[in-house]
């Protein structure tokens, strides 16, 4: 009987939701009701919350979007917490040096954003072809030896002196779409994005041998199919998604590049795109749920002093009722 994958996915984030909610009832808050309303209204309650909530959606959806692009073709890209990082450090060189003309700066830190992180999820899918290396391990390592550099630059030869932060100093920003909030126009990017890989993989030549050398290579190679051929364009389109919600982040959210600015976000994009079950228009409920639960999550903390890792358990249960339900 065919899994109706749909259903799946709001199983899912109705599971997530219910677990929170337990979750706050059990952690002995002097006022439970005040913790329910924070978690669940705090993420909307005003332009600067709901913008800010929709922002993460904006770059989770990016991020998850790369993380289906590598399932789809059959690999799996460990590396996207490295790639939105690096991304985003080499959009912000390209936006500190170059000037901005009429958005130049932006359209070329963007594209250098692309080719980064596309570069190295290349990297991980051509020694997989070539080798036969493990993507998985490639990706991470090759993203894990990066990412430390990248903390040096910022602490050291990038560093703003005129602030304390370990930071850049500010670069031009896409166009705000709620201020005072960080939402941007990398919102509606995003969703354009995602429709475009839902009509990709579902109306293209290439999107559907992509997606069947991913999902069964034994029939791919039945009905003529190199699965192989696919690994390194499917880790190089996700390595460039990544990069680019890199530079969602860096021209969208904050402004500049800081340490550590990608913050998880290439984690729970693989927990999005997993919940999403690798359908990319299925991806925008399952973002927006999840950017809710963790903001509401960090609302609830601010507003009745709930513990701060309640947050992580958001990406460990979602990863859980991801599991079980694809078994």
């Amino acid at each position: 009987m065919k899994r109706n994958y749909d259903v799946s996915s709001f199983i899912i984030l109705a599971l997530c939701i219910l677990f929170f909610t337990l979750l706050i009832l059990a952690a002995n808050v002097p006022e439970p009701a005040a913790a329910m309303a924070a978690f669940f209204i705090g993420p909307w309650n005003g332009v600067w919350f709901s913008g800010n909530t929709l922002d993460a959606v904006s770059l989770l959806l990016a991020a998850a979007l790369g993380a289906v692009a590598a399932f789809q073709g059959g690999c799996f890209n460990l590396g996207g917490e490295g790639q939105i990082y690096i991304g985003g450090l080499a959009a912000a060189l390209v936006l500190l040096n170059l000037p901005s003309v009429a958005g130049m700066s932006l359209w070329a830190a963007a594209f250098i954003a692309i080719i980064t992180g596309g570069a190295m999820g290349f990297i991980s899918g051509f020694l997989k072809k070539a080798v036969g290396a493990n993507e998985i391990i490639t990706s991470f390592l090759l993203s894990g030896a990066l990412v430390p550099v990248a903390d040096y630059l910022l602490a050291g030869p990038l560093r703003d002196p005129s602030g304390n932060l370990l930071a850049t100093k500010a670069v031009p920003r896409l166009l705000r779409v709620l201020p005072p909030s960080n939402l941007s126009v990398s919102f509606a990017i995003s969703l354009l994005l995602v429709v475009a890989g839902h009509f990709f993989v579902n109306n293209t030549i290439f999107g559907y041998r992509l997606k069947i050398a991913g999902s069964s290579p034994a029939f791919a190679h039945y009905a003529g199919i190199d699965a192989s051929h696919y690994w390194a364009p499917s880790m190089a389109l996700s390595g460039a998604l990544s990069g680019l919600a890199g530079f969602f982040a860096i021209a969208g959210t904050y402004g500049r590049c800081h340490v550590g600015f990608s913050g998880g976000l290439g984690w729970n994009a693989i927990a999005v795109a997993l919940i999403a079950r690798n359908r990319p228009l299925l991806l925008i409920p399952a973002a927006l749920v999840y950017a809710a639960l963790e903001h509401g999550s960090q609302s609830a903390m601010l507003a009745i002093g709930l513990r701060f890792e309640t947050s992580a358990f958001i990406q460990a249960a979602a990863l859980l009722f991801a599991a079980i339900q694809g078994r």
